[in-house]
């Protein structure tokens, strides 16, 4: 299952819009990477965790 990281469901002085979907692993990597450089927050265990925390899984639509 794909998994989601939306930093519109977090507060933030940028109004930040980024929503970044895809393996659970690549998503904690890309957004604790995006925390560090757009939000300066400090990498480490703590975050990650907390990111891997706030995962949503993706709502994927059917076509019919």
């Amino acid at each position: 299952m794909r998994k989601v990281a939306d930093c519109r469901e977090f507060p933030s002085e940028s109004n930040c819009s980024l929503c970044i979907t895809g393996e659970e692993e690549e998503v904690v990597r890309a957004a604790a990477e995006h925390a560090v450089s757009v939000h300066g927050h400090q990498d480490g265990k703590e975050l990650r965790d907390q990111i891997r925390a706030t995962l949503k899984d993706e709502l994927v639509l059917q076509h019919t």
